[in-house]
């Protein structure tokens, strides 16, 4: 299951947001990437979304799935804009933070935690791959 966290708990582990350099970045404290999911108990798609984050926090060992109900850390969602519930925060290990708001189905995320946060392209190589060979069948029929 993922953990709830507060602000403090951000702070001391993932990014320390209350003191920002004098370059204006932010140096992230962990040791491997993360996802945040924002959300609040009263939010539907918040309610879908939960249950497929503590999903993937069993399945992935080399990545911290964290929530943070907004109700209670207003502070922490408002440091990184929080508009909209569930929003998603994407922080890799080097490299700029993204965020997402929505409720991606399990699939979807995922492919996003592979690819934005493990560097992971089979995924796409194979479906180009695959386009390839039936854009070559295409030419060949053609050619006859």
């Amino acid at each position: 299951m993922a953990k709830d966290i507060t602000s403090d708990f951000f702070s001391k582990n993932i990014y320390d947001f209350k003191n920002v350099d004098d370059s204006g970045e932010l140096k992230f404290l962990g040791k491997n990437p993360v996802v945040v999911d924002f959300h609040a108990p009263w939010c539907g798609p918040c309610r879908v979304l939960g249950p497929i984050v503590d999903e993937l926090n069993e399945e992935y060992d080399n990545v911290d799935f964290y929530k943070v109900d907004t109700e209670k850390e207003m502070e922490l969602a408002s440091a990184f804009g929080v508009m909209s519930l569930p929003t998603l925060l994407f922080i890799p290990t080097e490299g700029k933070p993204s965020m997402s708001p929505g409720a991606p189905s399990k699939d979807q995320l995922k492919q996003i935690v592979d690819e934005k946060l493990l560097g992971k392209t089979n995924g796409i190589k194979e479906e180009v791959n695959k386009f390839n060979k039936i854009m070559n069948k295409i030419k060949d029929a053609l050619k006859w």
